[in-house]
């Protein structure tokens, strides 16, 4: 079933000025001065039509699923320790693709607890911009986002107070960086290092209750 808190567009909007100002161009050239001269501007124009696409994703009936926030690979499963809040923890570490689809969306169904923005001259505090979601069950997930050399900041769509769908599109990072998730102890992980996995659609672990 398609995920009813999807709203966007299959292009997504953070590229609508860069595709209308290159189709502009090469429209523009086509009619001043022929198609061959248009030709790469038209190029360029469907380069950034696929850049930029954000097509909608089927998320899973599964209350208890984590999905991915992101499309890409595994990078990494281990027991960690959360720095963000304190306690030992399983995480699971993701790499964008520089060609992939640059939307992130929620892991999990709850409400936004806090966010963490990177503060300059706090060597103590974690790198990157993190968002805690706690569920309605009470399992608290963290979603951190590592800071890249073409990232200064990823574009966030909620704030701390409000709440979150499973699978809803909740950001955007230009270009991809690298993500951890942050999982309670014990939670069954159903990904390995290596494994793609696309963003709202793949399961990449399952949070246990008895």
């Amino acid at each position: 079933m398609l995920g009813a808190v999807y709203r966007y567009p299959i292009i997504a909007r953070e590229g609508w000025v860069y595709v209308l100002l290159v189709g502009a161009a090469a429209l523009l050239a086509q009619y001043t001065v022929g198609t061959a001269p248009a030709f790469w501007l038209w190029l360029l124009s469907l380069g950034l039509l696929y850049l930029f696409r954000d097509p909608p994703r089927r998320v899973p009936a599964s209350p208890l699923g984590v999905v991915s926030p992101v499309d890409g690979l595994v990078l990494s499963v281990e027991e960690a320790n959360d720095p963000w809040l304190g306690r030992p923890a399983l995480r699971i570490v993701l790499g964008m693709r520089p060609q992939g689809v640059f939307s992130v969306r929620s892991p999990v169904e709850g409400k936004v607890s806090k966010q963490w923005l990177p503060v300059r001259g706090e060597p103590s505090r974690p790198r990157g911009y993190a968002q805690w979601v706690r569920t309605d069950e009470g399992d608290d997930i963290v979603l951190v986002i590592k800071p890249a050399l073409v990232v200064r900041r990823p574009v966030c769509y909620v704030e701390a107070g409000q709440r979150v769908g499973q699978g809803q599109r909740c950001g955007y990072i230009p270009f991809g960086t690298r993500l951890e998730v942050f999982l309670p102890e014990g939670t069954r992980v159903s990904v390995e290092p290596g494994q793609k996995v696309f963003s709202g659609t793949d399961i990449i672990a399952s949070l246990i209750h008895k």
